[in-house]
């Protein structure tokens, strides 16, 4: 058989072994990266016994392509690494890791650096080894594997920021650990990298070039994946591409660490691409970076510990007390780190506290996989060290690599379970007991309208519903009405934070958001659930007050069109700022509905009262912002609402097809050119709409009864006679009581008019004071501007000049004037 069709053959069986894996491991009670570790170590020994002695056949054949792999050090860190990074990242939260990035930095770098120096110098006491060879030794087996500690969570619901802590400290220490392993082999070999302290720069010039570089792949990936749109076959080449190719570029051409490149860059992407890319395609796009992930561990790991065998030829007892002295000396830094340094940075208020229970877990469950071997593997074929060095590299990493997975691993369950850490803490079980109080009440219900629908007779009735009450009634009085208030707010406020996010991607979903408004909407729920954090409810108000205000951005475009004249910009901003107040109104009047019908059944009425309070206030000053707006922008307001309406009726009308489809009413044919149809209106629909900041003068000319009726060439005239003037916040532009000389055409703002017994408010394109133009009475009402307002002034002696010039416009300006003096007055006269 060819070597590449042989190469193909073994990995094939090697995937093929690893899918039967899944449903064993939790018969075995087992993690399954354990499990692929042993099934990897049991190859490699069955290489070594029965291998060259099996018949010809495709079994030979299979042990032949494991023999003859080519398993280097580079081959499995440059194939694997990446792709197993990647999607690590790409599906991690990173407003969680945010959260706790002060024990992640220091258990993903401090905590390498302490690894390295407490077994290098235990090593090197209890061994007499060099002292380099001793701290490469501690480099290697500083770096920790998560996906087992991480399925054995998963399995026994242990809290969810244990596996935040345990997923975020191996994304970054897999990139110190091969970055000092780099740094030491230097050193060993000698040379310029020989100082302490130029390996020390060196390790953070590293570090910190590999996130620079990994924020602008992920910030030119988000950029390239705006137009793959909707095109998901080319999405997902282009992020497996990104991954190798940031990998590579960082670690060959750049010469800084390519893991946390490779880190960065998902951690960003995956933040970015949840709110730019379609939701069904990001689903389906971490869906296919799950598989590729599957196969990367599955392989890498079987791979590994293939290699096991070739690392451990035979082991003496002297080698087996260095072993002991290894693993006792690792347990004892990561102990040191976790119950020495971490409280210190909690004391310092440099890192949240991370309780004894979890310490434990995180010390013990610091499992070592098939980076460590990959790495030991790469020090044995250093060809200049000389072989004695090479074995004691080895074999100490290979052994402790094993003692990680086949002890500290299978006890981990154990361990959870003595320290209750798979038990639901006490705000959890207050809203399990709300939650299943509120669906048994709901299904218990529903099995009565059932009943009657299907005609089932009382008794039946009586005796499937009789557990169901039964279980309400245990839950009377259980734990929501032991928790305290102020927690039951809390977990209240960070449900609808987490609510609110979910709504906005879920208007993205169904194109009510634009892509360009999605990003901001998001970032404010996760500034609510901050602010919660701080300040609870009165964090949450603030917070939501500073999401209604006015932006520093938008202060400086109005500055910008106020003093320079620019348009554009405050343009670009306003319309922004429409969408979003509209979004959130409807957002927030979900939320009010979603508090009344779920939340207070699960905790409690005292608590959805408060937190439709908030709710409420909220949504007045939302709408008060929102119709300031539509005052100002009239025009673009119905223009904005209208499209949010008609997104709305497409959406529906493809849900029509899509069940027509299902229904085989329609066949495939006639469904895409129906959809075809709809693809344009929705192309018309995302086109942004245009903002014009100011009315044209003739239009607003011609809004005024008094001069609706003259023609254009009339109008033009009164339009030649207006004179521009800027009105601030609070500035009384008409006082009651003072004789009229002149009317007002709001050109862009809002303003107020007192009037008894409510205030009427004037917008963009409306006018006031125009029957000061025909007669001298006194004013009936004060006028104040809400806001910055431009205003287009007409003075009464300018108009009547305009009268005496020309006989014709004269007479048609009387006849109107005369009607309207019979009429009511309007504010402001």
């Amino acid at each position: 058989m060819p070597p590449l069709v042989l190469t193909i053959f073994g990995v094939s069986g090697l995937l093929a072994l690893a899918s039967l894996l899944p449903p064993l491991a939790p018969r075995l009670r087992l993690p399954l990266t354990v499990l692929l570790a042993a099934i990897g170590c049991g190859l490699g020994l069955t290489l070594g016994i029965i291998g060259p002695h099996l018949p010809s056949g495709p079994l030979e054949d299979f042990f032949e392509a494991l023999r003859t792999m080519p398993l280097s050090s580079e081959a499995l860190l440059t194939l694997f690494l990446p792709a197993l990074l990647f999607e690590a990242a790409l599906s991690t939260d990173l407003r969680r890791l945010l959260d706790d990035f002060g024990p992640i930095l220091l258990l993903a770098v401090i905590a390498v650096l302490v690894t390295t120096v407490v077994v290098g110098f235990g090593l090197t006491l209890a061994t007499g080894m060099p002292a380099v060879v001793c701290l490469l030794v501690g480099a290697i087996v500083a770096t920790t594997d998560p996906a087992a500690v991480v399925g054995v969570f998963r399995d026994l619901g242990a809290p969810k920021r244990l596996t935040t802590l345990v997923e975020g400290e191996s994304l970054f220490n897999d990139a110190a650990a091969i970055a000092l392993f780099g740094l030491l082999v230097g050193l060993l070999g000698g040379g310029q990298e020989s100082s302490l302290a130029g390996t020390a720069v060196a390790f953070i010039a590293e570090f910190a070039g590999g996130l620079g570089f990994g924020f602008v792949v992920a910030w030119l990936g988000v950029a390239i994946l705006r137009p793959l749109r909707s095109h998901l076959r080319a999405e997902m080449t282009l992020t497996v591409a990104l991954a190798y190719l940031t990998f590579i570029s960082a670690e060959h051409y750049l010469h800084v660490s390519g893991v946390v490149a490779v880190v960065t860059a998902a951690l960003v992407l995956g933040t970015a691409g949840r709110i730019r890319v379609p939701p069904a395609d990001w689903e389906a796009l971490t869906g296919n970076w799950a598989q590729l992930g599957f196969w990367a561990n599955a392989l890498i790991v079987l791979l590994g510990g293939l290699l096991v065998p070739r690392l451990i030829p035979g082991i003496t007892w002297r080698e087996i007390l260095a072993l002991l002295v290894l693993i006792v000396a690792a347990l004892a830094a990561r102990g040191l780190v976790l119950f020495g340094l971490l409280p210190a940075m909690s004391a310092l208020r440099m890192a949240q506290s991370v309780t004894h229970a979890q310490k434990l877990v995180i010390l013990w469950g610091g499992l070592r996989g098939a980076v460590s071997l990959a790495l030991a593997l790469a020090a044995t074929e250093i060809a200049w060290l000389d072989p004695a060095t090479r074995r004691f590299i080895g074999l100490l990493a290979a052994g402790f690599v094993l003692f990680t997975l086949f002890v500290n691993g299978p006890s981990l369950r154990t361990l959870i379970r003595l320290l209750g850490l798979d038990r639901l803490t006490e705000d959890e079980r207050a809203v399990r007991e709300g939650a299943l109080g509120l669906a048994l009440g709901r299904v218990e219900s529903r099995i009565g309208e059932l009943a009657q629908e299907l005609g089932v007779p009382a008794d039946a009735v009586d005796m499937v519903g009789r557990p169901y009450r039964e279980r309400l009634s245990a839950l009377a009085g259980g734990e929501v009405a032991r928790l305290e208030s102020e927690a039951r707010l809390r977990l209240g406020l960070f449900s609808l934070a987490r609510r609110e996010e979910r709504l906005y991607l879920d208007y993205r979903r169904d194109r009510l958001v634009s892509t360009r408004m999605l990003p901001q909407l998001v970032a404010d729920t996760g500034r609510l659930q901050d602010a919660i954090k701080t300040a609870a409810a009165e964090g949450y108000r603030a917070a939501a007050g500073r999401a209604v205000g006015f932006s520093r951005r938008l202060r400086l475009a109005l500055f910008a069109h106020r003093r320079l004249g620019l348009e554009r910009p405050l343009s670009h901003l306003i319309g922004l700022r429409f969408e979003h107040l509209a979004i959130v109104k409807l957002a927030v009047t979900t939320l009010i509905a979603f508090t009344r019908t779920r939340v207070a059944p699960v905790l409690g009425e005292d608590v959805s009262a408060r937190l439709c309070a908030l709710l409420e206030e909220r949504l007045a000053s939302v709408v008060e912002a929102l119709e300031a707006l539509r005052l100002q922008y009239p025009r673009y307001a119905r223009a904005l609402e209208g499209r949010m309406l008609g997104r709305t009726a497409l959406r529906l009308e493809e849900a029509e097809y899509d069940e027509l489809l299902a229904e085989e009413v329609i066949g495939e044919e006639v469904h895409k050119d129906l959809n075809r149809d709809i693809s344009h209106r929705w192309r018309a629909l995302d086109r942004p709409l245009q903002l014009d900041l100011v009315m044209p003068v003739a239009d607003q000319v011609a809004r005024v009864p008094l001069f609706a009726s003259l023609g254009s060439a009339a109008r033009a005239k009164v339009a030649r006679l207006l004179r521009s003037r800027l009105a601030v916040p609070g500035e009384r532009i008409v006082v009651k009581g003072e004789r009229g000389d002149a009317m007002y055409f709001i050109a862009s703002g809002a303003v107020e008019v007192k009037l008894d017994p409510a205030p009427l408010r004037l917008g963009s394109g409306d006018f006031f004071g125009e029957l000061a133009l025909l007669t001298n009475q006194p004013r009936s009402a004060d006028v104040t501007a809400l806001g910055y307002c431009r205003l287009l002034v007409l003075r009464a002696r300018d108009f009547r000049r305009l009268l005496d010039s020309d006989s014709a416009f004269a007479e048609a300006v009387g006849a109107v004037a005369r009607a309207r003096l019979t009429a009511s007055p309007l504010p402001g006269q």
